[in-house]
């Protein structure tokens, strides 16, 4: 087992505030489908092909928020190469706990059954979600991939539900050694549109 640098992170989302609230509860021009609420997610952009052997990218899965639900998207990440490759960290590089940029959204790990403390019906977090900051490692097969699903939701730093808008999220991807040291690196993000 790979040493492991462990501490404790007290919440999630950046010192900014303000933004625009996107409740659940109604859409006034009717473009939603019935049965859902607030703002929709698309992506707005995603960043070029990284400079490595591991191909990053992201698509929606579920566009919508609704009273059981928020959105959610899926973050994959191809190997290109023809050998089995070690990546990190295994958590953000897909994404998981990454705040955007605005600090007013965050993406966590949309696992069945998992709960966050969340306002009922806003996806709003209601306390900072604690995470063991850990460097894990994983290793894609040659030619294979891994996703993993990711759901947005809004910071204590929101100023109501989903916040409407354009937010970026950005990452670093390394492909690491066996001792989990990193060989080479590559920034990469993608840029969601709430409306």
């Amino acid at each position: 087992m790979h040493p492991i640098r462990r501490q404790y992170i007290g919440g999630i989302g950046a010192a900014l505030a303000g933004g625009f609230a996107g409740c659940l509860g109604g859409d006034p021009d009717g473009t939603r489908p019935s049965g859902t609420g607030g703002p929709g997610v698309a992506i707005a952009s995603a960043d070029e092909a990284v400079d490595l052997p591991v191909q990053p990218s992201v698509e929606v899965v579920r566009d919508t928020a609704t009273s059981e639900h928020p959105p959610r998207l899926r973050t994959t990440l191809a190997n290109t190469s023809d050998e089995p490759l070690r990546v990190g960290e295994g958590r953000a590089v897909h994404f998981e706990y990454v705040t955007s940029d605005s600090g007013l959204l965050v993406l966590l790990p949309g696992e069945s059954g998992q709960t966050y403390p969340a306002e009922p019906d806003c996806w709003r977090l209601t306390e900072g979600v604690a995470v063991t900051e850990e460097y894990r490692t994983f290793e894609i097969e040659a030619g294979g991939s891994s996703d993993r699903l990711v759901d947005p939701y809004a910071t204590t730093d929101a100023d109501g539900c989903l916040p409407v808008g354009e937010h970026r999220f950005e990452t670093t991807i390394s492909i690491v050694s066996e001792d989990a040291e990193p060989e080479s690196s590559a920034e990469w993000g993608f840029s969601v549109l709430l409306e």
